[in-house]
């Protein structure tokens, strides 16, 4: 195998594809590309096995594939089934469940599946989880949206949040085995939650619509959580959001590299040349740095590598994809590699 890290790269074009960085050079090389169907805009690996790679395709009538990937990072579909709805957007894969957030039809369903052949088990959900809501936003918000299924492993819960309904639903397995609803936060009209993370008994909420992050103290259902605090995405948010939405939210883990864990926040949209921006948040919510990433519509990035030094991030609508080093303990990005290559890159994997 070529030495250096490979990363698959999902897209709003028909692809998915392989891209291979290689931090002695600076290099950021796609070795190939595999045609999947109708914009796989999201990937997720297998628990404890990333050759076993699952893609949601975002179109009406939905699908799901599975893909097997070799040491080169060459990837085969081995198996599709129907999401159960339309426009599935984010997935989550366990050890035999495959929970897929299907945005525009308003629920979140759940098909079997397995770490060998058939690996997907039945061609359409067994069972769902179907959201109702709807928001001050008559553009984005007549009803549910789920956009993301988030497992927080602490609670043995799934957090699903939901742009249209302004909640993240927090959702339990029954005795039986089914998922359901159990309980949810609310979040101001028009908000428009979009993303999740969760770090040291704190929730920390992506709010799209409003370019906001939000955190709560989230303790074991059923007992109450409490509200910290909301604060801008942006030290100088415009006037008027208009397209200028939050996309993004991570917190990689403290290691010996970087013992002191932030936030990041991605920003889409940005009228700046320079770019849309990285914020960098303590995890109290101060705003330490903004990080112009020369990209337009930074709506994917991801942590990897050893200790989590580098961030992958990608322009859906311009700007490639990038990799950016972390520097000053985590308190900074540095640009050290670049491509152009794909089309409208939207969300990664590291293998």
């Amino acid at each position: 195998m070529s030495s250096g890290y490979r990363i698959l790269v999902a897209s709003y074009s028909n692809d998915i594809y392989s891209l291979l960085f290689d931090p002695s050079t600076g290099s950021l090389t796609c070795t190939s590309s595999i045609e999947v169907g109708f914009h796989p805009s999201w990937i997720t690996p297998y628990p404890g096995d990333s050759s076993l790679v699952f893609a949601s395709l975002e179109q009406s009538n939905g699908k799901v594939v599975a893909l097997k990937y070799d040491h080169g990072a060459n990837g085969t579909i081995v198996a599709e089934a129907s999401s159960g709805g339309d426009d599935p957007c984010s997935l989550l894969a366990t050890k035999d469940e495959l929970l897929i957030a299907n945005y525009s039809s308003g629920h979140v369903s759940v098909l079997p599946v397995a770490p060998q052949s058939p690996y997907i088990l039945e061609q359409t959900p067994t069972s769902s989880i179907a959201l109702t809501g709807a928001g001050p936003n008559k553009d984005r918000q007549l009803s549910s949206h789920p956009h993301q299924v988030y497992l927080n492993e602490e609670h043995d819960e799934v957090l699903v949040p939901d742009l249209g309904g302004d909640r993240v639903y927090r959702c339990k397995k029954t005795p039986t085995g089914t998922w359901t609803a159990q309980s949810h936060i609310t979040f101001p009209p028009g908000g428009g939650p979009r993303h999740v993370v969760y770090y040291n008994g704190t929730l920390y909420t992506l709010l799209e619509l409003s370019s906001t992050m939000a955190s709560h103290c989230l303790p074991p259902q059923p007992a109450n959580l409490s509200f910290v605090r909301t604060v801008s995405t942006m030290s100088q948010p415009p006037s008027f959001l208009n397209d200028m939405l939050a996309a993004e939210i991570l917190i990689p883990h403290p290691n010996a590299t970087f013992p002191t864990p932030y936030v990041y926040v991605s920003n889409r949209n940005d009228p700046s040349p320079a770019g849309d921006i990285i914020s960098i948040f303590s995890t109290e919510m101060e705003l330490i740095a903004e990080v112009r990433s020369g990209l337009k519509h930074l709506r994917g990035m991801v942590f990897g590598g050893p200790d989590d030094k580098w961030l992958v991030a990608g322009g859906a609508q311009g700007g490639g994809i990038k990799i950016f080093g972390r520097v000053d303990e985590g308190k900074g990005l540095v640009e050290i590699a670049a491509n152009n290559q794909t089309e409208s890159p939207t969300g990664f994997l590291w293998l």
